[in-house]
């Protein structure tokens, strides 16, 4: 039986943690960051862990 391949999307944007969780950037960061205040820019930076609901799904894609 053949391996399930990698969802090459995904791979490039999810990095995991050492206690296996998922790293995600934050969705609406850059694009027209010129019209949002620098609190809201500060607050969408770095990453965040895939909540609960969402690893299930994306489980399937790694």
């Amino acid at each position: 039986m053949s391996k399930m391949k990698t969802h090459s999307g995904t791979k490039k944007r999810l990095k995991k943690t050492a206690s296996g969780k998922l790293k995600r950037a934050h969705a609406f960061a850059y694009h027209k960051s010129e019209h949002k205040s620098s609190k809201r820019k500060r607050r969408l930076s770095g990453t965040t862990v895939i909540s609960a609901s969402d690893y299930r799904r994306i489980k399937h894609m790694i």
